[in-house]
């Protein structure tokens, strides 16, 4: 068989954890296509790239499980395994898995694509990357030759990588190494591409973005300067970014949200906890006072601003009281969501060393108490909104209902500005990824948002 009828090599992605290694993933698979490789399942892929998360509990387990059915699955498959469990336990993955022939850290993924060329080249082959870089390990975002090809209504863009904030509980800044960002020109190019493709939703991602350019490796741009620049680009209706830290909130960002009409009315704040002496022993910098300061600065800019925010419940220590904190504190700041999860030791870590460990049965308790708080806040946010216009980007079709009848509409997905989920019913023909749709809101659903199309007549010009 000549090389030019040779089949295409295929890949499979496996992703965990946060948006940033969503994004990553993303970007390997794009560039594997742009070296000829293909999209299969996971029976059919000759290369399998698993992105891993070490954040929450037990993540080597999960990382180890997903190994073992990859292997039962696809033996003869070349796996690499990227993200931060490979920064953490590096080898270690090759020893216990010989299928495992790349180890990819948190810096290392940008050589991912061309390591895989080159094992599927060399059968004995083995590589490693795990150095952390001093600069930001750039890449190409492999968007070229694509306008107009392929339309991406929400994009995710890199603008720094690392943490040096050492938070008691977390393994971020030994698994993404210190922080470097981006220089402010690359990100600007990359926001372009993806306007180009159709994106109209753009989210700027950092461990810490508020800290942006402030390290030896930015260029100069801060990060308020960074949002002027990217808003001002022809094409971009939103702009979003995760994820800040509340110590490091600068005025400028604030007044961000009075000045860029760009700037979506939602924002991830992490708060962690409501108790003070709780924030003081997780390091985070801040305590309650000046937290509910800055959400009344954030509002006072922005009036219609939604928060949502991340919680961890049974810290080391953690007392009834203390806990009973965090349960006012999401009445206080009117959070609309939460992320919410037990602690769990990561290895390295200050809170791993911490005595009075809550025991796991009580950790789950105040966990459920917190969830179901959480939960009615939520949909009270949501039942708010029945009546309200907005638009919404349309990402999707919506799987129809079974029995549902073909009268000549169809159901599209998308989201507001507020990050909601909402789901409306159009003429047939109208509806396509990247359009922004006039609404009213016409019910709330559990986790999501019925619409109508606000004079749907008009949509088509």
């Amino acid at each position: 068989m000549s090389e030019k009828n040779m089949p295409q090599p295929g890949f499979h992605c496996l992703t965990f954890g946060c948006q940033m290694n969503v994004n990553d993933s993303q970007w390997v698979a794009r560039a594997l296509g742009q070296r000829g490789f293909v999209e299969r399942s996971l029976e059919d892929a000759d290369v399998v790239f698993l992105n891993t998360c070490s954040v929450r509990e037990k993540p080597e387990q999960k990382v180890h499980s997903a190994l073992g059915r990859v292997r039962q699955i696809n033996p003869r498959a070349v796996v690499g395994v990227g993200g931060c469990v490979a920064q953490q336990l590096g080898g270690e993955l090759m020893k216990r898995h010989p299928q495992v022939r790349l180890v990819a850290g948190s810096d290392g993924i940008v050589h991912a694509p061309d390591a895989f060329v080159r094992l599927l080249q060399e059968d004995s082959l083995r590589l490693s990357y795990l150095d952390f870089t001093s600069g930001y390990p750039d890449r190409d975002p492999c968007l070229r030759g694509e306008a107009g090809s392929a339309i991406t209504p929400v994009a995710f863009v890199n603008i720094m990588q690392g943490c040096d904030n050492f938070c008691a509980y977390c393994i971020v800044p030994f698994t993404r190494g210190p922080r470097k960002s981006r220089s402010g020109s690359a990100v600007l190019e990359e926001c372009r591409a993806w306007l180009d493709r159709g994106a109209g939703d753009i989210t700027l991602l950092g461990q810490n973005v508020n800290v942006f350019g402030q390290d030896d490796e930015g260029d100069g741009t801060s990060f308020p300067e960074l949002l002027h620049k990217v808003a001002a680009l022809p094409g971009l209706r939103r702009l979003r970014f995760v994820t800040p830290h509340p110590r490091d909130f600068s005025e400028e960002t604030v007044a961000a949200f009075a000045d860029l009409p760009q700037l979506c009315s939602r924002l991830h704040l992490p708060l962690q906890s409501g108790s003070d002496s709780v924030l003081a022993r997780m390091g985070r910098g801040y305590d309650m006072g000046r937290y509910l300061d800055l959400v009344a600065r954030l509002r006072k800019a922005r009036p219609d601003i939604a928060l949502s925010t991340d919680l961890i419940v049974g810290f080391p220590g953690e007392t009834e009281a203390e806990f009973e904190d965090t349960l006012r504190a999401v009445d206080a700041a009117g959070f609309m969501s939460s992320f919410s999860f037990c602690y769990s030791d990561r290895p390295g870590t200050r809170a791993s060393a911490m005595p009075f460990k809550v025991a796991r049965e009580e950790q789950l308790a105040r966990l459920e108490r917190l969830q179901t708080l959480q939960n009615e806040r939520a949909e009270i946010w949501l039942a708010g909104r029945v009546g309200m216009d907005s638009d919404v980007l349309l990402e999707g079709r919506s799987r129809r209902e079974a029995g549902e009848p073909d009268d000549g509409t169809e159901t599209w997905q998308g989201h507001d500005p507020w990050g909601d989920t909402v789901n409306l019913t159009l003429p047939a023909g109208i509806g396509r990824p990247g359009l922004f749709v006039p609404v009213r809101f016409t019910a709330a659903k559990k986790h999501s948002l019925m619409a109508e199309a606000i004079s749907p007549e008009k949509i088509r010009a």
